[in-house]
């Protein structure tokens, strides 16, 4: 593992040796939580290649000079990537803008297939593998700005709490990431097991569409969920938000 210029992390499965600049990759950009997410990935989803780093406030700066560098690590060049996999959250205004609008004009310049696969589900893929407990069994809280917080689960519209407000739920089901100080610290530690695995279950769950789906998704209709809007924009009473990035 070695890190690169902005602090990121970069890890490579063992397939490295195979890089030979003729493979046809899977392209992973995830930026919905505090951590950017980059990989690559074989045709049925196993990882073969990853970097990470903490945004910050970044994102527009930092993840195509990254993303290049990586790819130059794993001798992959653009023109040779199969399709892209990018996750649509829940999370904050900023990265998902960033991330989608990249993610977008990758798969537009190269004329290649786009999957949105949401990042609360890969979380939550990636808790079970942990050992966490089935994922459809587990809720996952992300932050929706300083105060309040969002709970997700499979299957169901994502949900604003409020305030300190608590889920109905028990605690040894939940899965926190990016609450630190404002989520129990099993669920924290959950989060960040979670965490570890979202670029693989990412990976998976977009190869399994794309394999379904070989067209991915129509780039027009592709939006992201935010849980935190720009400056300036309010959210309405009903506290259901969803922009597009165009």
């Amino acid at each position: 593992m070695s890190a690169d210029a902005s602090g990121g992390r970069t890890a490579s499965g063992g397939a490295t040796q195979a890089h030979d600049g003729r493979r046809r990759p899977l392209l992973v950009i995830d930026t919905a939580t505090s951590a950017i997410v980059v990989a690559t990935a074989r045709p049925d989803g196993e990882l073969d290649g990853l970097r990470t780093w903490a945004a910050g406030h970044r994102h527009g700066e930092t993840l195509l000079p990254s993303l290049g560098g990586f790819l130059g690590e794993q001798n992959v060049r653009r023109s040779r990537l199969a399709a892209v996999i990018v996750g649509t959250g829940p999370g904050g205004f900023t990265g998902l803008r960033v991330g989608l609008a990249t993610a977008k004009g990758i798969a537009r310049a190269l004329g290649i297939p786009i999957v949105g696969v949401a990042t609360g589900r890969a979380l939550l893929v990636a808790a079970e593998a942990d050992g966490a407990g089935p994922a459809a069994a587990l809720t996952l809280l992300l932050p929706a700005g300083p105060w309040d917080r969002v709970a997700v689960r499979i299957g169901e519209h994502p949900r604003l709490l409020r305030g300190t407000a608590d889920p109905d739920i028990e605690h040894d089901r939940l899965v926190a990431v990016d609450l630190e100080g404002r989520a129990p610290a099993d669920a924290l530690a959950r989060g960040e097991s979670a965490r570890s695995g979202l670029a693989a279950a990412l990976a998976r769950l977009g190869a399994a569409r794309l394999a379904a789906e070989p067209a991915g998704d129509d780039l027009a209709r592709l939006v992201p969920e935010y849980v935190t809007l720009p400056r300036g924009v309010d959210r309405p009473p009903s506290g259901d938000v969803t922009l597009s990035v165009g």
